[in-house]
C-alpha cells in the first residue's frame, strides 16, 4: 500500500485577526493540513513564504503592504510556488484569480464546509503534481449571481462571443445552462485544448464531440449540425480547419 501523502504546510494570510483565528480553528480539524504560520499583510506573507516554504496559502485579497493578487503573482515566479486559495469578502476578483490558476476562491464569511472543500481540492492538486500537467485550461471560475461557480472545461459545449464577454453553454442534469464570463473569445480560444475545441466562426467555439455532420447549403455556405439538431454557420475564415477536422 502506498504511503499517505504528507499534510500540506499551510500559511494563513489575512489582515483581520478574527478571520485568522476562525481559519485556524477550521484548519486544525483537517488532517490534510499542517499550519506553519500566519501573516497579516502582503510583505509579511512573502517573507514568511520564503522562510517556511509552505505548500498552500489561504490568502486574503485586500491587505496593506501588498494585496493578495500581488502576493500570488510574486509567488508564482518562484521555483516552487505554493497552491493558492483566495479567501475574500469580494466576488469581483474572480477573473484575476482564474488567470493566476488559483485552486479555489472562498467568500467570507468563511463556512467550515466550504473551506474544507477548497482544502481537498488543494490536496488533490498536490497529489497530481507528479503526473504530466496539461498546458490547456481545465476549469473556469464563473461569477454567477451571488456566488462563484467552478466549471470543468470539458463541461462546456459551446462558447459565443458577446462583445468583451463570452457566453458559456454548460451541460447540466436539466439541460444546458449559460454563464457570462469577462473574457474575449480569442483569449479563451488560446487556452482551450485544440484536440477538444474548434472555432467555427469569429463568434463561436464548439466542443468537437458535439459536431455530428457538416453540410453544404449552397452558395458556398457550410454549416455544422450539432448533437441536438441545431445548425450553425461556419465562417469562411474557419472553414478550412473545420474541414481538416473531418479529414477533408
Amino acid at each position: 500500500m502506498a504511503d499517505p501523502a504528507p499534510a500540506l504546510r499551510t500559511l494563513i494570510v489575512d489582515d483581520e485577526p478574527l478571520a485568522i483565528e476562525r481559519m485556524e480553528v477550521i484548519c486544525r480539524r483537517l488532517p490534510q493540513l499542517e499550519l506553519v504560520g500566519a501573516a497579516s499583510n502582503g510583505a509579511e506573507a512573502l517573507a514568511l513564504a520564503a522562510r517556511l516554504q509552505p505548500d498552500l496559502l489561504l490568502l486574503d485579497m485586500t491587505m496593506p503592504e501588498g494585496d493578495g493578487l500581488s502576493v500570488a503573482r510574486t509567488l508564482a515566479e518562484r521555483p516552487r510556488p505554493p497552491a493558492i486559495v483566495f479567501v475574500t469578502a469580494h466576488d469581483h476578483y474572480a477573473v484575476e484569480a482564474f488567470d493566476l490558476d488559483a485552486v479555489d476562491y472562498v467568500l467570507k464569511p468563511v463556512e467550515a464546509e466550504r473551506l474544507e472543500r477548497a482544502v481537498e481540492r488543494a490536496f488533490s492538486r498536490t497529489r497530481r503534481q507528479a503526473e504530466p500537467s496539461s498546458p490547456w485550461l481545465e476549469e473556469l471560475w464563473i461569477p454567477h449571481r451571488s456566488e462563484l461557480v467552478r466549471i470543468a472545461a470539458d463541461e462546456v459545449g459551446r462558447i459565443d462571443a458577446e462583445r468583451d464577454y463570452v457566453r458559456l453553454h454548460v451541460a447540466g442534469e436539466d439541460g444546458w445552462r449559460s454563464f457570462l464570463l469577462l473574457q474575449t473569445i480569442a483569449g479563451l480560444e488560446e487556452r482551450l485544448d485544440p484536440a477538444k475545441f474548434i472555432r467555427i466562426h469569429r463568434s463561436t467555439i464548439l466542443r468537437k464531440d458535439r459536431i455530428q455532420r457538416l453540410r453544404h447549403d449552397g452558395l458556398g455556405v457550410w454549416v455544422v449540425e450539432l448533437d441536438d439538431g441545431e445548425t450553425l454557420r461556419i465562417g469562411r475564415t474557419y472553414l478550412p480547419r473545420v474541414k481538416a477536422m473531418a479529414g477533408r
